[in-house]
């Protein structure tokens, strides 16, 4: 198949189109959004930080849903009608539970390496930890007091019971039942998916190829080679991800496209060409609203592709050094239209039920108050996330920036 040549602007809009972020938040308010979200984008990746109030799989629902509440995506999760589950998919993924057959290779590999190091190291606790499932699951790490004793796992010593739990969980003998905050309640793995499920098996070359295809999935647009989104995903090495890359074109699974001024060849699904076709048209977008952008969105996951096709250079910085962070703990991308323009950082404090914009910086190339209609679409995105997190009120930083943007929020929305 011939890649399809496209504009760079034409590729920014059919991107925030398929991503459902054109218009934002334009789902109905109802939990089966929720779904509508998993089916377009395949998964989620989970992060317990919520100090701007949600946790990342939170605000990219809350991007893409009209009046998104956490609990509707909790019970697909965890309720009786489980249709999501929280597994690893190099890191911490939400996918359908029908889906499961595709990740087992997740378990498979994962299962040698921790039978023959901590569940034979610690044999006597993961007896105990099975046992205790068995009778009285779900259980957290707090119900394995007698356990406590460190030992070292992934980054740091750790609590025997609690890395018992974890190797439990990777190999896929247990898994999250459900949580209380962000502690997570552990029960066997056959209560938790239902058996006609967990039966089937494919093998492991299918189970890799899915776990490719779910890259596409979920970022819309990308290579098979690896950028930032390989750190998420491990799909092969580099010649295994091409091959099953052109296999999956003959397939007629993925389409090749080239983009002006990009390097290289990108795949999208084939099956959204009419949707690419469509985004051709510049009128094919609504008049530009305005989103903010969680972390780890895939929107964002092809850092390369952020780059070179939006002129945006974004680093997470939770892990940077703070004397060492350019701009905050925990900013947001800022989406208007189809560009990305700048960045937020907002806080929660709950004590005081105050949404704390910390920060807001744009791009050079960018004049907030000059571009038609983004005051008033930052005004109504701004309301959103406050209404989103339960504050009563917003409260904005003395930065200059943040003082212009402020006042003219209030010319914007006197009452507000």
């Amino acid at each position: 198949m011939d890649p399809l040549a496209v504009s760079a602007d034409h590729a920014r809009r059919f991107l925030v189109m398929r991503h459902l972020l054109g218009p934002p938040r334009a789902l109905p308010a109802e939990p089966a959004s929720v779904m509508a979200v998993i089916d377009r984008l395949g998964l989620l990746q989970f992060d317990p930080l919520e100090v701007p109030g949600a946790r990342n799989h939170d605000l990219v629902l809350h991007a893409r849903i009209d009046g998104y509440q956490r609990a509707w995506c909790e019970e697909y999760l965890y309720g009786p009608d489980r249709r999501l589950i929280e597994l690893y998919n190099k890191s911490l993924n939400i996918v359908p539970i029908d889906e499961l057959p595709h990740y087992r290779v997740t378990w498979d590999r994962n299962r040698p390496e921790v039978e023959a190091g901590i569940l034979a190291e610690q044999a006597d606790v993961a007896t105990a930890v099975l046992a205790r499932l068995e009778a009285d699951g779900p259980l957290s790490t707090a119900a394995f007091a007698e356990h406590a004793h460190a030992v070292d796992w992934w980054w740091a010593p750790t609590r025997a019971s609690r890395a018992v739990m974890e190797a439990l969980f990777v190999a896929g003998r247990i898994g999250i039942s459900r949580r209380d905050g962000n502690r997570r309640y552990y029960d066997l793995i056959e209560r938790i998916v239902p058996g006609d499920i967990l039966d089937r098996a494919e093998s492991d070359e299918d189970g890799m190829t899915h776990r490719l295809l779910s890259r596409f999935r979920a970022t819309g647009m990308t290579k098979p080679a690896g950028t930032q989104a390989e750190v998420m995903y491990s799909a092969g090495s580099h010649a295994e991800r091409i091959d099953r890359t052109a296999r999956l074109v003959e397939r007629g699974l993925l389409a090749p496209i080239e983009v002006e001024g990009l390097k290289g060849t990108r795949y999208v699904m084939a099956d959204e060409l009419p949707m690419l076709k469509s985004a051709a048209d510049p009128a094919s977008l609504p008049d530009p609203a305005v989103s903010f952008l969680a972390p780890l969105d895939p929107i964002l996951w092809d850092r390369r592709l952020l780059r070179e096709l939006w002129d945006f250079d974004y680093l997470w910085e939770v892990y940077v050094p703070e004397k060492k962070r350019r701009w905050g703990y925990y900013v947001l991308p800022i989406l208007f239209g189809s560009r990305i323009v700048g960045r937020i950082e907002p806080r929660i404090d709950r004590t005081a039920g105050v949404l704390r914009i910390l920060g807001i910086w744009f791009e050079a190339s960018f004049a907030p108050m000059e571009s038609e209609g983004f005051i008033p679409a930052l005004a109504d995105a701004i309301e959103a996330y406050r209404a989103f997190t339960g504050a009563t009120r917003v409260s904005w930083s003395r930065t200059r920036s943040a003082r212009e943007v402020a006042a003219a929020l209030r010319r914007e929305r006197p009452r507000s």
